[in-house]
């Protein structure tokens, strides 16, 4: 059971240290809380309006000892905020620890720390959105790439919820007319005729495939996480390339220097789809040619959402692969060495051994592969509203389809009614104007805490 009532807190900004964090409240109790520990500057009095305001100041915290922290306070009255609640973000420095103190501040007024998704929960139950535009903020927030950024925010537009709004409007008034005329069928009065029955029905169940077919097309073409595999030029990564996908697809020779370009192929590691890249070496050559190879290779490690740093098991490691092993990755990496059958590694943490020369470790490499991109890649906004609405569209169809069958046999209206109100059932499902706590825990525990 949610409630609603009470005064909801959390830290909004990303958990890094940056020059601005944010506590995000909402409920009843907004203005007593920021009474209680926000000092508006000059002395005014902090006053909540009919009109979104903003007021500089400062916010007490009593920890790690009594202080106060300069802040922005940012309030919305009820019916204008994200959550259709009196609302308020407590704009600071994005220190954690200073954030933390802050929020136990906000806290100790009165508020109740928010669980993951709750603030979008309380938007989805006020009716701000629904449960498509909900997953789509999660996609939005989500988002690896362009296209998956554009799709989000095309659903939290309402590219999905308007066409599913507008169907089951239709239908709702085709069962308002089939029940009206049940209701009066001794006075033989019909409200709709067998025949815009039978149209209005295969419409809908027009609208039904179209929609089921659209989140279909979109979740098989939701891009495949990338694997892209950087290295010193002649370390095997070609020679690894071609046993992981398990065909030559790429050129392998003594001679350092041998992919210029670079190669994809798509990898099943246990049923997760990945795309492996192959790069070329990392070499400090002055050449024009060679500059574009390091500076195209360093763009794909850019752009991927696994990076395999390949280390030759059969020489030290050069420069340029000691300060690779120095720095911290902007993108989740995995250290692999190669040629292990002829030379033996270097102890490195979560290192993977391997020889593409006689298959050692490449099971392993798979499946620490599989594992790392389930912790870093989350599927996007449409990839996971087709999964949670495809079996009510379906079931959607069928009744839509029985609907229509008993149309043709010529059945009493009462069973056809009985069909349209199960089609009804279910595409309330898909928007949340039905739910259940399964279906609301199912959307909204993938959120972070403070969305």
């Amino acid at each position: 059971m949610y409630h609603t009532d009470d005064t909801i807190a959390a830290i909004a900004s990303a958990p890094e240290g940056s020059a601005r964090g944010i506590i995000r409240i909402s409920g009843p109790a907004v203005p007593a809380i920021l009474s209680a520990c926000f000092q508006p500057a000059g002395g005014e009095q902090l006053i909540c309006t009919d009109r979104a305001s903003a007021r500089r100041g400062t916010v007490s915290l009593q920890r790690p000892r009594a202080r106060r922290l300069d802040a922005e306070v940012y309030l919305w009255p009820e019916g204008r905020s994200y959550t259709r609640q009196t609302s308020a973000e407590l704009h600071t420095i994005g220190s954690p620890p200073l954030l933390s103190a802050a929020l136990q501040a906000v806290c100790a007024a009165g508020a109740r720390a928010a669980e993951p998704g709750e603030f979008t929960l309380r938007a989805f139950l006020a009716g701000r959105l629904d449960l498509t535009q909900a997953e789509g903020v999660l996609g939005v927030i989500d988002a690896r790439g362009d296209e998956q950024l554009r799709q989000s925010l095309g659903q939290l537009a309402g590219n999905l919820a308007r066409p599913l709004g507008q169907l089951r409007d239709s239908l709702l008034d085709l069962l308002a007319h089939l029940e009206a005329g049940l209701d009066f069928v001794e006075e033989d009065i019909e409200f709709v005729t067998r025949q815009q029955l039978d149209e209005q029905i295969q419409d809908a169940l027009t609208q039904v495939e179209r929609i089921a077919d659209q989140l279909a097309k979109r979740r098989r073409s939701d891009a495949a996480p990338r694997v892209v595999l950087v290295g010193s030029p002649n370390v095997g990564k070609s020679s690894l390339f071609n046993a992981l996908a398990n065909r030559c697809a790429a050129l392998v020779s003594d001679r350092p220097g041998t992919t210029r370009d670079y190669l994809t192929a798509r990898l099943d590691l246990g049923g997760q789809q990945c795309e492996l890249i192959d790069t070329a070496g990392h070499e400090s050559a002055h050449a024009a040619i060679a500059s574009a190879a390091r500076d195209f290779a360093a763009s794909q490690a850019a752009s991927g959402d696994l990076v395999c740093l390949c280390l030759d098991a059969t020489r030290p490691t050069v420069d340029w692969e000691r300060e690779q092993l120095a720095t911290v990755p902007a993108v989740p990496r995995l250290i692999v060495w190669t040629k292990c059958d002829r030379g033996r590694p270097m102890e490195l943490p979560t290192a993977v051994a391997t020889s593409a020369h006689t298959g050692q470790g490449l099971d392993e490499l798979r499946g620490v592969l599989s594992q790392v991109l389930a912790h870093t890649r989350g599927e996007s906004a449409a990839s996971l509203t087709a999964e949670r609405c495809g079996a009510s569209l379906q079931a959607a169809g069928e009744s839509l389809r029985r609907a229509g069958a008993l149309i043709g046999a010529l059945e009493g209206e009462e069973l056809i009614a009985s069909e349209l109100r199960l089609a009804l059932g279910q595409l309330g499902q898909v928007v949340g104007a039905v739910y259940t706590d399964d279906i609301l825990d199912r959307v909204f525990s993938r959120f972070c805490i403070g969305k």
